[in-house]
């Protein structure tokens, strides 16, 4: 059995999955693959399942399944995992590293400080203990998530259509409502036709004046030009986004002329931990479907 490696991974994860066959990085040998482990760079279209022919499973190293031809590999045979519990604790502490870093203005600061400015007087920080966060999608991530902004005082609302109860955030059904409520929101829904766009012109009307958005799920549930836009009205106090339209964005993505933003280049899961973790899952999956052969 060969088993491709396609994405970046921990170090460690070739000699982890020796005892199962052959492990390889060369691309070239997709053909040969019977086992293929992407993260979010490799895409598994219909044309990248047609030159695999030997492929049986695919597992994604992360949590969405967007890169994944989830309808013509089932058409196939092949089975597809993702590792999603892995990533819970290292994209809720990204989201919340950014909910932090905005309204502190840590960049400005940092960066201002650099060019030998002293801007005590213009950085006026606000807190987040007794501000309203929204989490839209409430899963692993966003329930992690809520369980640290409630640590921090703050009062939590959920948004999720397969959510009705949660013991660290008010459930709410009216997507109007729980959006005008929030000094925060925080997006943890996936990629699907109802989630596409979702935070747009006609959306972010109903924002509180200067509230924060934060992105770390997926980069398609933002339109980009409106939060932009958003952004120079001062509708939006800021946005911190670590998920984008492609890996990498274009250099004419128009939020990078946008005020007060914090980039990141798709790392929440990317902390060491989340990567033995995952090599763990991946392990797992691939010892139960040597198995079940």
């Amino acid at each position: 059995m060969l088993i491709l490696i396609s994405d970046a991974f921990d170090p460690s994860l070739p000699g982890r999955l020796e005892k199962y066959g052959e492990v390889t990085a060369d691309k070239n040998r997709q053909a040969d693959a019977e086992v293929v482990l992407v993260r979010s760079k490799t895409k598994v279209t219909k044309d990248y399942i047609d030159a695999a022919p030997n492929l049986k499973l695919v597992i994604r190293g992360g949590v969405g399944l967007d890169n994944v031809d989830l309808a013509y590999a089932r058409e196939k045979g092949i089975a597809v995992y993702n590792t999603a519990d892995a990533s819970t604790v290292a994209v809720a502490e990204l989201a919340f590293a950014m909910m932090i870093a905005l309204p502190n203005h840590l960049c400005r600061a940092d960066s201002s400080m650099r060019e030998g400015k002293w801007l005590k007087k213009e950085l006026t920080r606000t807190e987040l203990m007794g501000k309203t966060l929204t989490i839209l999608g409430m899963g692993r991530i966003g329930t992690a998530l809520a369980v640290r902004a409630r640590a921090f005082g703050m009062k939590v609302l959920g948004f999720d259509p397969y959510v009705y109860f949660s013991d660290f955030a008010e459930i709410r059904t009216d997507l109007t409502e729980v959006l005008g409520e929030a000094d925060y929101i925080s997006l943890h829904m996936p990629l699907l036709p109802d989630t596409k766009g979702m935070i747009n012109k006609k959306t972010l009307t109903g924002f509180k004046d200067g509230a924060y958005l934060i992105n770390a799920g997926r980069g398609k549930c933002v339109v980009e030009e409106d939060v932009a836009e958003s952004l120079k009205s001062g509708k939006l106090g800021g946005f911190a986004t670590d998920v984008w339209y492609s890996d990498p964005p274009p250099k004419e993505c128009p939020l990078f002329d946008a005020p007060n933003c914090i980039f990141a280049p798709h790392i929440g899961a990317s902390t060491k931990e989340n990567m033995l973790r995952i090599g763990t899952m991946i392990d797992g999956i691939i010892g139960e479907y040597v198995t079940r052969k």
